[in-house]
């Protein structure tokens, strides 16, 4: 492959990077917009992100299983096809006015985006000279932290356009405006997810007419998923990133809601505290390369993960725009969590690499499972700051890991 088509190729693979985190960056847009449009609980809303996550257990073996069949080309086209699927099904979603519908809908997206991480992350670093591997799936991922930025502001002008009715307001209506209402809000979410569902088949059809290399893999005998887990490190990883990927999901994806209900912010000026956080997750993740120069990775993350507990007990225990500005900081301060988790992981495994990285990338269902228990506890206890116990938690399981591990010296490679 000559320079200028591995350019493309590069191009193009980059891209993905970003889409996906653009789409994954439009959750707690529209955690708040359904929340409001259907008179949801926390619990209730909580499963938006419980339909993206879920995902990453149902798909991370048969996405493996298809790159490993018919390659990295193939598997990036069914990731595309399925994430523009997922993304046309909001229309009858939206003309039925139906959560389950939105919630369907949003499980398909991610089931392509599944496949497209799986594909795009290895892919990335075949794709030129090899001595400049990690470097380019550096600044790939850096896009993921962009699309944190950007999305949340596209979507807060699109979607999220004015203040919503809060659900007693919503059920003082009559049975007809009501209706009226609920059609209104499903029906503004329809414009955006088909235009990006035509972005991405638009990216479909160029990737099929491109040729790409094709790489395969070696056999590496001897290796298993069970066996993968005799590594002490491999089945922290595993547990701390459970916990890590939820309490991110958390932070980020109830991030409005919170603000509105806790800090008192209107919704139309709490969308742009979305982009602020996604700038500041972005930026935390050159901040952190940068300090790894002179302090080991896993001290850092100590330190930061010492951080995200302290500003977790002011987003519990305090008062007023404080509790924002600490929920935004975390935000800062958890960037470089999963890539540090994901290295000490897979950390001279040898032969056990590859099913202890899939297995580290599954553990990404936490993002699905501990964001309802947050919901539960605030629709329970009546107090939304109360949820937020369940971020504490997975911030002192990365603690202890980090304490655990804190002799390691590695090399980190960006991720999630």
């Amino acid at each position: 492959m000559n320079n200028r088509s591995n350019t493309v190729a590069i191009v193009l693979i980059t891209s993905l990077f970003f889409f996906w985190g653009f789409i994954h960056n439009l959750d707690p847009i529209l955690i708040a917009h359904l929340r409001s449009a259907f008179s949801l609980t926390h619990f209730q809303a909580s499963l938006v992100d419980s339909a993206v996550f879920i995902a990453y257990l149902v798909m991370g073996i048969p996405a493996g299983l298809i790159m490993s069949k018919y390659g990295y080309k193939v598997g990036i086209l069914v990731g595309l096809v399925l994430f523009a699927a997922g993304c046309f099904l909001f229309v009858p979603a939206a003309n039925t006015m139906s959560y389950a519908f939105f919630l369907s809908a949003l499980f398909i997206v991610a089931c392509g985006i599944t496949i497209l991480e799986t594909a795009a992350n290895p892919y990335m670093t075949v794709l030129g000279d090899p001595n400049t591997a990690t470097q380019r799936l550096n600044f790939a991922q850096s896009f993921n932290g962009l699309a944190a930025f950007v999305a949340p502001i596209v979507g807060g002008k699109f979607i999220l356009t004015e203040d919503p009715l809060s659900v007693d307001q919503v059920a003082a209506l009559s049975d007809a405006d009501r209706l009226a209402y609920i059609q209104a809000e499903t029906a503004v979410v329809k414009g955006p997810y088909v235009i990006l569902g035509v972005i991405i088949l638009v990216v479909a059809v160029i990737f099929y007419f491109i040729r790409l290399p094709e790489v395969k893999d070696e056999e590496e005998k001897g290796s298993g998923f069970l066996k993968a887990f005799r590594h002490k490190n491999v089945a922290w990883a595993v547990l701390a990133q459970f916990f890590y990927v939820g309490a991110q999901v958390c932070v980020l994806s109830f991030l409005i809601v919170y603000a509105v209900e806790v800090s008192g912010i209107e919704a139309k000026d709490a969308k742009y505290y979305a982009g602020v956080a996604g700038l500041l997750f972005m930026l935390g993740r050159f901040v952190g390369t940068f300090f790894m120069r002179y302090i080991e990775p896993t001290k850092l993350l100590l330190y930061y993960s010492l951080i995200s507990v302290v500003l977790t007990l002011v987003c519990i225990f305090g008062s007023g725009a404080l509790t924002l500005y600490s929920m935004v900081a975390i935000a800062f301060f958890m960037s470089i969590m999963f890539p540090t988790i994901f290295a000490i992981g897979v950390e001279g495994i040898g032969a056990d690499t590859k099913p202890a990285s899939s297995l580290i990338i599954m553990s990404i269902v936490g993002g699905a499972l501990l964001p309802p228990v947050l919901g539960y506890i605030s629709d329970l206890t009546g107090n939304m700051q109360y949820g937020y116990f369940v971020v504490l938690v997975c911030f002192l399981v990365v603690l202890l890991f980090a304490s655990k591990n804190k002799s390691n010296n590695i090399t980190v490679k960006q991720g999630h």
